[in-house]
């Protein structure tokens, strides 16, 4: 019994193959416990905060239940192969106890990841995979028990060729799980009552799987076209409503088509609903970090501070436009402005067809008919043709957001002011004059204003001083009434006296 322990056992290439197994089973052992290591600096929920420091992380960890079972499923067990056997793999028992941290890690990485459909789909699958992994492997002990090769159901023995590659040994027994589990394809006849047993077992086992399977890919694909209809509109409700009035096939083609642009180019046209279930402040910061860069090519924002860029990231409305559609049409009252965001849009005359410009990304237009510019000939009224060349994607900002956005920015709307007076100048259509005018009567208007002030305050001075004088005037006149009150009563008590002193004479 001298040397090493288990070359006495084993031959010199079983001791080969068992050094290689044992190494690499430990090599994965150390990667869980550097796992757990790298898990006490992740941190800890204490009354719902995320405690980051290291010490009390290591109190909580060593205090807690996890440190034992972790301990417990990485102990060397393997080591009694060298003693017992490779036959005996039941002193590997204890790697089991590392389950409950396999399902906490998916769980975590499933509300983690950006694809959480796809990772269930591919959860469910291994799951699928371990089931008849395990069944195979059930399916060999009870080969052997049984006697390999004893009948036609079980595996074959050894002695036949190929048959005694371990390979082969675990192919052929995944195999007929496979077979089995997906009552699929014809299976050897079982002959003994082990293996009905067995077969039973394994035939309840897949109709629970497959009913498992199918509810869990069902709410899959529910939870995906729910997801869907919250970012993207109800295409099939649209083409019933246009069947149900009859509107031309052109018009019809031209809407599917718009759907179809959405869904190829992942075009969100409900983002306030799709994070409408986040704190304002949570929703704040999402939406800067998917539209501020778009929204700094605009030269209108490039030099703003960043709290006008918040507060115009959370009014910001996404709009598709499909080829040769108007944006918006001269003479039209105007309701909202426009940030091109992807696409080009054309200013067109009054016949569709004469562009004068082609606006690209990063520009703006539709402020004019928004902003209360004075000498405006064109007042609330758009005054150029805006046509989608092809399919454009915008930002729309309606004329109150904007307003409650600039009344606390002066700075933004004196610079969106002096651009739309430059572009009223270019197309002749501010009134210097009207200009001159307004700024006349709101001089005259502010000197009114004064001089009612003052004059306000002369007769609010009148009026305390009025007011002071009658309550001097009231509070004498109550003293004089007091006077009198008390004169009568002395005069009243006079009188009496006098009466009462005749009868006694």
């Amino acid at each position: 019994m001298g040397g090493t322990p288990g070359r006495s056992c084993f031959p010199e290439v079983q001791q080969q193959h068992l050094a290689l197994w044992l190494s690499l089973d430990y090599l994965s052992d150390l990667l869980y416990l550097l796992d757990i290591v790298v898990r006490l600096h992740t941190g800890f929920l204490e009354q719902g905060i995320l405690v980051r420091d290291r010490a009390l992380i290591a109190q909580h960890y060593l205090r807690s239940a996890h440190l034992l079972w972790d301990v417990a499923s990485v102990l060397p067990t393997d080591l009694l192969y060298l003693r017992l056997g490779l036959q005996v793999p039941a002193v590997r028992a204890n790697r089991f106890l590392r389950t409950a941290r396999l399902f906490e890690a998916l769980d975590r990485q499933e509300t983690r990841t950006a694809y959480p459909h796809a990772f269930r789909i591919a959860k469910l699958m291994l799951y699928v995979f371990v089931t008849i992994h395990w069944n195979a492997c059930l399916y060999y002990a009870l080969s052997g028990a049984i006697g390999f090769g004893a009948d036609a159901w079980v595996y074959p023995n050894h002695s036949r060729p190929g048959f005694a590659r371990p390979l082969r040994q675990y192919l052929y027994s995944f195999h007929l799980s496979t077979l089995v589990l997906s009552t699929v394809g014809d299976t050897p006849v079982p002959r003994r009552q082990e293996e009905f047993l067995f077969m039973v077992a394994s035939v309840l086992l897949a109709v629970m799987g497959f009913a498992t399977i199918m509810g869990s890919m069902s709410s899959v694909i529910s939870s995906l076209s729910t997801a869907e209809a919250a970012l993207y509109p109800d295409a099939e409700q649209v083409k019933g409503y246009l069947r149900l009035h009859r509107v031309g096939r052109r018009l019809e083609t031209r809407v599917a088509r718009w759907h179809q642009h959405l869904y190829l180019n992942k075009k969100v046209t409900n983002e306030q609903q799709a994070l409408q279930h986040l704190p304002e402040q949570l929703r704040a910061e999402v939406a800067v970090s998917v539209h501020l860069a778009t929204l700094r090519k605009v030269q209108l924002f490039q030099t703003c501070e960043q709290g006008l860029l918040e507060e115009l990231v959370l009014k910001l409305r996404p709009q598709v436009y499909s080829p040769g559609e108007y944006v918006c049409r001269k003479g039209d009252i105007g309701r909202e402005m426009y940030f091109i965001r992807e696409g080009r849009l054309a200013v067109v005359g009054d016949d569709g067809r004469t562009q004068f410009a082609v606006l690209g990304e990063g520009l703006y237009f539709g402020e004019i008919s928004i902003i209360n510019i004075k000498g405006n000939r064109s007042g609330n009224r758009r005054t150029a043709n805006i046509q989608s060349i092809g399919y454009s994607d915008l930002f729309c900002l309606s004329k109150e957001d904007l307003q409650a956005v600039l009344s606390e920015f002066p700075s933004a709307k004196a610079a969106l002011e002096a651009k739309g007076r430059e572009i009223l100048v270019g197309m002749d259509k501010l009134d210097v004059n009207a200009v001159a005018e307004e700024s006349v009567r709101q001089r005259e208007a502010e000197r009114r204003t004064g001089a009612l002030e003052d004059a306000l305050d002369t007769l609010q001075t009148k009026f305390a001083r009025l007011l002071a004088e009658l309550e001097s005037s009231a509070f004498k006149l109550a003293l004089r009434i007091e006077h009198l009150e008390w004169q009568t009563q002395v005069w009243a008590g006079a009188g009496g006296e006098g009466l009462g002193a005749v009868p006694g004479q």
